[in-house]
């Protein structure tokens, strides 16, 4: 990879522009570092009470019926975000969507079990399970790297 930097100061803004071929790992990390300069934390209610959430403690979104809840080890928390919105904002090497209804953390995956049905039932290491529809099946297997046999 070769890495140019201008520094000038008749420059009013910063601009990063990436040329590649294809994208691969390393040029969603770098995007999904660019990104996550904005997500350092997120804000859940819990009742009355307003927490501040890392991201990465966080093990899944989900929607229920107040709207997107966070689960983390402390505990649920319900959004103002939509799905959608915490799609754009997280980073795409750590958090993946599982079905309509779930993002999941990656880091926070331990096992998942395949079904009849071509879903897959991933269990988190809390414990909780949620499924995998059969639409996003095979991007959750790109990218826990399931297939690694050559063909």
């Amino acid at each position: 990879m070769k890495v140019t930097l201008d520094i000038d100061s008749e420059y009013e803004e910063t601009k990063v522009t990436i040329h590649c071929s294809e994208m691969d790992d390393s040029i969603k990390e770098i995007l999904d570092f660019l990104k996550g300069k904005k997500t350092q934390f997120i804000v859940g209610r819990d009742g009355e009470m307003q927490h501040i959430l890392k991201p990465d403690e966080i093990h899944y979104f989900h929607t229920g019926n107040e709207g997107v809840v966070a689960v983390s080890s402390e505990g649920s928390f319900i959004l103002r975000e939509k799905l959608y919105e915490l799609e754009e904002i997280l980073p795409a090497t750590k958090f993946i969507r599982l079905s309509k209804s779930v993002i999941a953390n990656l880091h926070e995956l331990s096992r998942f079990e395949a079904s009849f049905n071509g879903t897959l039932c991933v269990h988190f290491k809390s414990g909780a399970k949620e499924y995998v529809s059969r639409t996003y099946v095979n991007a959750i297997k790109e990218a826990l790297k399931v297939n690694r046999r050559k063909k």
